[in-house]
């Protein structure tokens, strides 16, 4: 049954993320969506409540997320609220602008956040889990000559970091109004994880259920540079090489060198691709804070009194034969009614080093039928592993029609996570959770 599922999802393949929505970019538009359904969790059924409003007016957009689950007695799903942070997150996301304006903020959930070309932060999502929603940050500036991106995974508590800051020195001289090399544009770029479990690389479960540190590297730290060079052939296509470098304190160095297309027809469709030859160290991995970090961090490899942690520090202390690799991806969007996006990573040495991401949106605007899906895995060993689903899987697919404009029933499938707790309800690992979800949504779209 899993195996068929995620078929489907590939099949469609959907840009849309754990409870993630689109944001609105038109001015002073707002959508109003509510419903309920009933959810199956790990097989027991939750009656569901969902309200989910979401407006934007001039650049500012704003997204709220409000969910309630309750099981067959009327008890409300505790994970839901048992901490601060959930109460705030209920404000799923305030924004100003888009990530490739000159001025972009976003407060609240961040699903795909990325520093420069992504070779120390790529995709990273601080919320992988319904249950513990984080409340983030996204700050960029880009004052053409200087600027800077940076990203804070969470105010709750010490976690993920980034700042890059770049220059394009040639616009500082009199050289800044050569075609082409005028805007090459070179960056420095620092992220780290604060987190008390960041650089565990030994750990195990006591008998008072509290994780028990062997060895210790405390706060994780990755620094590089990068270089690039955007060219614009014409008005509608533009072609970007670049090299990055990066190295992780206390462990190994890599560099990258690669090419992005991003073609505009027209406002009729758009493409991006991009293509990157990974030259990896020892001790090193690419894009080390990715989509997956906060569930990789530290993660339970036995059950039981006295069992073994894994962590992605630990995963670094043993990689020594990694070595080169290819990655790829591939963003197609046409008109309003669909996008297809997905990448894929495979290194040389390493069997367990394919990162997949896929996703696509079906919903044609006057359309009676929606199909969206997304799926991301990571430490894929052959190609037959895609096809499992499990701890290094998330899946979310979604099926529906409208019997009236107005209305959205509909089907929908997520393999999840949900934190396992300690007895001071410390959050000491995500663990793979199914929920399967029949939904009547009602959505209300409105102009002020």
């Amino acid at each position: 049954m899993k195996k068929i599922l995620l078929i489907a999802a590939l099949f469609f393949v959907c840009k849309v993320t754990n409870a993630q929505f689109m944001d609105y970019t038109a001015s002073n538009q707002g959508n109003f969506t509510g419903g309920a359904g009933v959810t199956w969790i790990d097989g027991r059924p939750y009656s569901s409540i969902r309200l989910r409003p979401e407006i934007a007016f001039s650049k500012i957009g704003i997204g709220l997320d409000f969910n309630l689950e309750f099981d067959a007695n009327g008890n409300i799903n505790k994970e839901n609220f048992n901490e601060a942070s959930d109460y705030l997150s209920i404000i799923r996301y305030v924004r100003y602008g888009n990530k490739s304006e000159s001025f972009y903020a976003r407060l609240g959930a961040l699903d795909y956040a990325t520093l420069g070309h992504g070779s120390i932060m790529y995709m990273y999502n601080n919320s992988p889990s319904y249950d513990v929603r984080k409340i983030g940050l996204e700050f960029d500036i880009d004052m053409e000559k200087f600027g800077f991106e940076s990203v804070y995974g969470n105010f709750g508590d010490a976690g993920v970091a980034g700042f890059r800051g770049f220059v394009r020195p040639l616009k500082l001289t009199a050289l800044g109004d050569i075609p082409v090399l005028g805007n090459l544009e070179t960056g420095v770029t620092f992220a780290g994880d604060f987190n008390k479990y960041a650089g565990v690389s030994s750990a195990s479960l006591d008998s008072l259920n509290q994780v028990k540190i062997h060895k210790d590297y405390g706060v994780m730290q990755v620094m590089g540079f990068d270089v690039g060079l955007p060219v614009s052939l014409s008005d509608y296509f533009r072609i970007t090489p670049y090299y990055d470098f990066a190295k992780i304190v206390n462990f190994g160095q890599g560099s990258s060198a690669g090419i992005m297309l991003n073609l505009n027809g027209l406002g009729i469709f758009s493409a991006g691709a991009k293509l990157e030859r990974r030259f990896n160290g020892d001790r090193y991995l690419p894009s080390y804070f990715n989509s997956f970090y906060e569930v990789e961090r530290l993660q339970m490899a036995s059950k039981g009194a006295n069992s073994n942690y894994i962590s992605k520090a630990q995963r670094l202390d043993s990689l020594t034969t990694n070595g080169s690799g290819f990655y790829g991806g591939l963003l197609l969007k046409i008109l309003n009614i669909f996008e297809i996006n997905g990448s894929y990573q495979r290194l040389d040495n390493d069997p367990e080093s394919g990162i997949l991401h896929l996703g696509t949106d079906i919903s044609p605007a006057g359309a009676p039928y929606i199909a969206r899906a997304g799926y991301d895995k990571v430490r894929i060993g052959n190609e037959k592993d895609i096809f499992t689903l499990d701890d290094r899987s998330y899946l979310f697919a979604e099926v529906g029609y409208k019997p009236f404009p107005f209305m959205i029933v509909s089907l929908v499938y997520n393999w999840t996570f949900t934190p396992n707790r300690d007895k001071d309800n410390n959050v000491i690992e995500f663990v793979p959770q199914k929920k399967i979800e029949s939904r009547v949504s009602f959505v209300y779209p409105f102009n002020f």
